[in-house]
């Protein structure tokens, strides 16, 4: 075991470090070799089989060309689920958890009606719908290939969304109900910001579901604040929206002007600007 753990750490450190490494070392071992978690940390011998050994040489090429763990292994962790993810959707993150939490902390004894907006693997959708068993919960994206994705998760989690293509930048085209809340975690990251990401991001998740021109960075959350000024959002409605860590005080004050109420900026547990709520 100490050798394939070593091997591992050599093909790898100069990707990963740190916990990173070694909870990826771990994964690669008991999850997608199989070895037992016995025999992993009590560094017992192991003698992989011939399509193990190609397994692994598989997983390592690709890791060694930057694709992320989840993809290969073709699922990640969200809200005590498992998703499935392909480099159609955005990777689930912990931080994407924390507005699921925010939501489900202040409209637990309601019954709303959610439209999740640009869905992408459906993990804030899907949680909401597990977490808020009374909601009624709906999840749109223009992307056929991410909302095949969803479907698929919503399936595999036993989660009752209605899902539909829509782009959230079109003003014009009317949505099929008004709702209690809307909820995104739209594009938001500045192209000039691409260059100090990893290439597990910047070479491998869609593009369309990260970046925005850093000339509009706010167009996703003007047309989320206007679309909430229709009959989209009922009156008294909320908007929970996750957010770029470095334009906090320009995302409140967009809302601000558009009139929202109760607009609240709050941090994540890694201490930056994440995520914003409003009301109309």
């Amino acid at each position: 075991m100490k050798q394939l753990i070593d091997k591992l750490q050599t093909a790898l450190s100069g990707i990963y470090e740190g916990h990173e490494l070694t909870a990826i070392i771990r994964t690669i071992c008991c999850d997608m070799l199989g070895i037992g978690t016995a025999t992993y940390y009590l560094k017992e011998a192991v003698t992989l089989t011939s399509e193990q050994e190609s397994l692994l040489r598989g997983i390592i090429d690709r890791l060694q060309q930057g694709e992320p763990l989840q993809y290969i292994e073709g699922k990640a962790p969200f809200c005590g689920m498992e998703f499935a993810v392909n480099s159609s959707v955005l990777i689930p993150r912990p931080e994407t958890a924390e507005l699921v939490d925010w939501i489900v902390c202040e409209h637990a004894t309601q019954q709303p009606r959610i439209l999740d907006l640009g869905t992408g693997s459906g993990c804030i959708a899907i949680a909401l719908s597990k977490q808020l068993p009374q909601a009624t919960i709906e999840a749109c994206d223009i992307s056929a290939e991410a909302l095949t994705v969803a479907k698929e998760n919503a399936r595999m989690n036993e989660a009752p969304v209605s899902f539909f293509t829509h782009d959230m930048l079109d003003l014009g085209t009317p949505l099929p109900h008004s709702y209690d809340i809307l909820v995104s975690n739209p594009p938001y990251i500045r192209q000039s910001e691409a260059a100090d990401m990893s290439i597990q991001v910047t070479e491998w998740e869609p593009h369309t579901a990260l970046f925005v021109p850093d000339n509009d960075a706010l167009r996703f959350y003007r047309a989320i604040a206007e679309l909430g000024q229709t009959e989209a959002l009922r009156p008294g409605g909320h908007i929970y929206v996750e957010i770029n860590q470095a334009l906090g005080k320009e995302t409140v004050a967009l809302f601000e002007a558009y009139g929202y109420q109760d607009v609240e900026l709050r941090k994540d547990i890694y201490g930056n600007e994440r995520m914003i709520g409003v009301r109309s």
